[in-house]
């Protein structure tokens, strides 16, 4: 038979199937990614997992092995599931999959596979899996639901819902390698199955979950952020020069106290995320973010390279139309650049105005940090725009006398016996007594004030 003939059969017979291969990577979009160690992850629009680099496969003699490809594989045993969300660490790989063909909320399960040499896939053994496997924990049979997962370099952590219309309860499982705390179990052991993190709250619902390299970190829907593992969960390496009181390892969960609060709670959390020795925190409900952890290369966006054993700000305020302008400039100036002298002077005066905005970027972070921490000292309360004192908000001049009066003629009995306790504790700090005996005559002055203008109305 000619050559042309067998093609016209093989395209009358073949055709529609190559057609519909070919509409359907036109069309195929992806919806996420994600990578970690030596290997990529990415989810398509249809549900299906593909994975690239140095991936868990199996031999032609059916063992485990990582093999390396350079180009993105189908990952074919989810078909007919759909595939929300996956992570990796550095040879293991852990996915969330809909337990029916179509996702729908609270049906998911989690599957593992990879390397398994410290019980990172949560299966009960340290057997390696070339496919993925069902962890029995997280099954369509469990009371827990799964809605959150994270890797470490060895180590595995989920979050889970209970499966119940009364009450609503999440938890955090960890497993695998626990040398440097970040099971968060109190021990240093290997773990092999899920196993609860007992010290978190059980009252609040945690929104957000993510691994370092030995270091694991949450956040719940109130501000709490937890952190444990190497360094006190910050994820530092053994060689980072800590400065606290502790320089070990946290083996339970930490935590982290909060510098806009003066407490442990940030206002309108969103996402924590890690690197490898450091964690970023959006909060503010998407306006802020705080990073710690080793400042290496710059990670923690705060215009310093050292390392940071409490949450910073990040300086990246919001961009205002000016500013955007300014970009939008530098950007025409920098396509015509060549014998352009205007376009030269031009990006000096954009890199200028660049330095003296991170400049002051700098020092309105230590100056808002600094009025947040006085604010608090005196009324015990973080700084808001709705709760300015009143001497502020009729006067730009601040007067901590009148202020103090406004406290003291406002004040019921319990007030102003917490006052007195915060008045004996801040005197007993003061060492200068000439300062004291000041500090002890300005406070006698608002008394006698005060009670003068409340005994007015009576003798009258």
């Amino acid at each position: 038979m000619p050559k042309l003939e067998v093609l016209r059969l093989f395209l009358r017979k073949f055709g529609f199937l190559f057609f519909l291969i070919i509409l359907m990577y036109v069309l195929l979009q992806l919806s996420s990614v994600k990578a970690g160690g030596m290997m990529s992850f990415a989810i398509d629009s249809l549900g299906a997992l593909w994975m690239w680099g140095n991936c868990p496969q199996q031999t032609g003699a059916g063992e485990f092995c990582i093999a390396n490809s350079s180009v993105p594989l189908p990952v074919w045993d989810f078909h007919g599931h759909t595939v929300v969300k996956v992570a990796c660490g550095n040879e293991h790989v852990v996915a969330a999959v809909s337990a029916g063909e179509t996702y729908t909320e609270g049906d998911l399960v989690c599957y593992a596979w990879g390397n398994n040499n410290h019980g990172q896939l949560g299966l009960g053994d340290k057997e390696s899996r070339s496919r993925p496997v069902l962890i029995s924990a997280f099954s369509e049979e469990s009371s827990w639901e799964v809605y959150e997962i994270a890797c470490g370099a060895s180590h595995t952590a989920v979050l889970t819902n209970r499966k119940s219309f009364d009450q609503i309860e999440s938890r955090c499982w960890t497993f695998g390698l626990g040398d440097k705390g970040q099971l968060g179990h109190g021990t240093t052991a290997t773990i092999c199955s899920p196993q609860p993190v007992d010290g978190l709250p059980t009252g609040s619902f945690l929104i957000s979950l993510d691994c370092g390299l030995f270091h694991t970190t949450v956040v719940s829907s109130d501000g709490e952020v937890w952190c444990w593992g190497m360094e006190r969960g910050l994820g530092l390496c053994p060689d980072a020069s800590f400065s606290g009181v502790d320089a070990g390892d946290a083996l339970y969960p930490i935590r982290v106290q909060s510098p806009e609060t003066n407490g442990f709670k940030f206002l309108g959390p969103v996402q924590i995320a890690c690197g490898a020795a450091h964690t970023v925190l959006v909060a503010g409900d998407g306006y802020r973010m705080w990073a710690w952890g080793r400042g290496r290369s710059g990670v923690l966006g705060r215009g310093k390279t050292t390392d940071s054993y409490i949450p910073c700000v990040v300086m990246w305020p919001p961009l205002g139309e000016n500013f955007q302008e300014i970009h939008e400039d530098q950007a025409v100036a920098s396509t015509s650049r060549v014998n352009d002298h205007t376009s030269t002077e031009l990006e000096q005066k954009l890199s200028a105005a660049s330095d003296e905005l991170q400049f002051l970027r700098s020092k309105l972070t230590l100056m808002e940090r600094y009025a947040n921490i006085l604010h608090i000292s005196i009324f015990r309360k973080p700084l808001d725009e709705q709760t300015l004192p009143r001497s502020l908000q009729e006067s730009p001049i601040f007067d901590i006398r009148k202020e103090f009066e406004n406290i003291l003629d406002a004040a019921d009995t319990d007030e102003l016996n917490r006052l007195e306790i915060f008045y004996r504790s801040m005197l007993s700090g003061v060492k200068d007594k000439l300062l004291k005996r000041r500090v002890q005559e300005m406070v006698q002055q608002c008394i006698i004030s005060l009670s003068a203008g409340r005994q007015t109305p009576r003798d009258q």
